[in-house]
């Protein structure tokens, strides 16, 4: 048992290490940042406030609950538009079952939950039965959502008041508010996932070469498939926080949300074209892009400025992933 202990102990240890050799880069880009933020006069005296901590915090963590199942999908060499969507259909169904259904709360959710589960089942089989890229099936996918989300609502929001709904997307357990919480138990169980079990190593395996995985004995089809369908599920998680936060499930909800998860994954250093990547460097990037978006309204910028920032802190980790390529193949 203490040599168990000690073990455990010694790969704990040698995995932080490396992982932090591994991002210093962003992590450094993330503490830069922070101190330009903390030390300007405008924004010193409330960018460092236990409340804007936590607000930063509740609005990254719809975008890293549907981030930590893109690192996955991404790793495996692929991408997943459909999540966006995804988060505006199971949002209004949840939401209806209270308001138009008058269902026990515990089933609406997981009706929410559910579509993005059934979403997800047929992403998935359409990617790991067929040789249809990705792109194209979540493409399909991202615009039936969306279309079934607005013949549900006729285009308006779905609204819920109740006081139980409110407390996913908005309520507190003490001072930290609910997103918060779940958040935490999303990452654990993704870098669980993906640091700890076979279905972690496939994925790696599959997203470094698919051909090799398979001829090793690996069920690349398998792990395709539960991929996509743990990427549904974040969705639909998102989807029903969102709504809460907003007292309503709302057919546009969710517009552009494919984009700022895929931005915290690669802008955290996972390579687009597979293999690589980590559910800790997806946490920096999302908490970069965060705290972008928070300094630039602290500093009351024109918000249309952070669709220029976001592209821009973009290109540059993509950049900075094919300088690391040139690199590897040197």
């Amino acid at each position: 048992m203490n040599n168990s202990r000690v073990k455990f102990k010694t790969y704990l240890h040698k995995g932080v290490i490396n992982w932090f050799k591994d991002n210093i880069g962003i992590i450094a880009a993330l503490l830069i940042l922070c101190a330009i933020i903390a030390l300007n006069p405008v924004t010193k005296s409330t960018f460092l406030t236990q409340k804007n901590i936590f607000n930063v915090l509740r609005q990254i963590s719809t975008n890293l609950y549907i981030a930590c199942a893109m690192t996955m999908v991404i790793i495996l060499g692929g991408i997943d538009l459909s999540v966006g969507s995804i988060i505006a259909l199971s949002g209004c169904i949840a939401a209806g079952g209270v308001s138009r259904y008058n269902l026990p709360l515990f089933v609406a959710l997981l009706l929410g939950l559910l579509v993005g589960i059934v979403i997800g089942i047929f992403n998935g089989l359409f990617i790991a039965k067929t040789t249809i890229p990705a792109f194209i099936v979540t493409l399909a996918t991202m615009n039936i959502a969306r279309g079934l989300a607005y013949v549900y609502t006729g285009g308006s929001p779905v609204r819920v008041v109740t006081k139980e709904w409110q407390f996913l997307g908005a309520g507190y357990i003490g001072a930290i508010p609910t997103p918060v919480i779940i958040l935490v138990i999303i990452l654990i169980i993704s870098i669980f996932i993906l640091n700890t079990t076979k279905l972690g190593r496939y994925i790696y395996a599959v997203g470094g070469n698919a051909e090799a995985a398979r001829f090793s004995g690996i069920n690349v089809a398998r792990v395709k498939f539960l991929v996509h369908v743990y990427s549904g599920l974040m969705a639909g998680l998102s989807g029903i926080v969102l709504a809460s936060r907003m007292y309503s499930g709302q057919p546009t909800s969710g517009e552009g949300a494919e984009m700022d998860a895929i931005a915290a994954v690669v802008v955290g250093g996972t390579s687009m074209a597979g293999g690589s990547g980590t559910i800790g460097g997806t946490i920096i990037g999302a908490l970069i892009i965060g705290i972008l978006n928070n300094g630039l309204n602290l500093l009351n910028v024109n918000s249309f400025w952070k669709y220029v920032v976001k592209g821009l802190v973009i290109l540059l980790a993509v950049y900075i992933d094919y300088i690391k390529g040139i690199r590897r193949a040197a």
